[in-house]
């Protein structure tokens, strides 16, 4: 293997002509490739959301890209750590380790306080949580002086919060976040945001997938996926501009095309 198509010290995640196939379901066997032979790399310190119409490959390209799925063919390298030929038990060890995830739904155990849900990546990990790097996580996303509030007396916005905390508490290289605002109202939505973009002053690496242009305003680069590709990009984003370029990727094909 050539060690420079493995070395790039500034690379946090890269994809190298990645497939990710599934059965058709019908009979005469047909498959879907959800990501069709996607090449990109994301630079450490960096914001990027995903986005693209319904059945793009955003979820697909979350998955692989964080080591949730494994893809047909092709790899996938968080840092310099090739992770395709990875044991289960071995990626397992890494997402704890090296990965933050946030989701819309915000996966917060009711009967445990917000200081409890925070430390629960680390016992998972088999660590003993410290009370100072728990309260240091929630002190982080504002939420300190609600480390004994159960989730369900939390507003949206602060259980959102209370999850990117838990996301950090491991002080991971890349957090991926898979529609993090989904559930949000725009106010809570934005100071989510705000602390997703604060988190790449410390050098942390994020990926959003996203529907919503405001979201992704707040990126440094948008990656517009189509039919399981990357079909466009975008750099400082500005909402409008993320909106125009998804009208575009959603409207219909032409019948003809007529080469350049």
């Amino acid at each position: 293997m050539n060690p420079a198509a493995t070395t790039d010290p500034a690379a946090a995640v890269r994809l190298r002509s990645v497939t990710r196939s599934y059965d058709g379901g019908g009979r005469d066997g047909s498959v879907v490739k959800a990501l069709d032979d996607v090449s990109l790399t994301i630079r450490r310190g960096t914001f990027t959301a995903v986005m693209g119409p319904s059945g793009s490959g955003k979820s697909t390209f979350l998955h692989c890209a964080a080591g949730l799925d494994r893809p047909t063919s092709g790899r996938v390298l968080l840092g310099d750590t090739d992770l395709t030929g990875l044991s289960e038990a071995r990626l397992t060890r890494l997402r704890r380790e090296r990965i933050g995830f946030v989701f819309q739904a915000f996966n917060l155990l009711p009967s445990l306080t917000a200081a409890q849900n925070v430390a629960l990546p680390l016992r998972l990990a088999g660590r003993r949580p410290r009370r100072a790097e728990v309260l240091d996580a929630l002190d982080r996303v504002g939420l300190r002086d609600r480390a004994r509030h159960r989730p369900g007396e939390l507003s949206g916005g602060q259980q959102q919060r209370v999850a990117v905390a838990r996301a950090l508490v491991t002080r991971p290289d890349v957090l991926f976040g898979d529609e993090p605002t989904g559930a949000l109202d725009s106010t809570a939505g934005r100071a989510v945001l705000g602390l997703l973009r604060a988190m790449t002053d410390d050098g942390r690496t994020v990926i959003m997938v996203t529907h919503d242009p405001v979201a992704a305003s707040f990126a440094d680069r948008v990656l517009f996926l189509a039919d399981g590709r990357v079909r466009d990009e975008l750099d400082a984003p500005s909402a409008e501009r993320v909106a125009a370029r998804m009208a575009t990727l959603s409207a219909p094909e032409p019948q003809a095309v007529v080469p350049c």
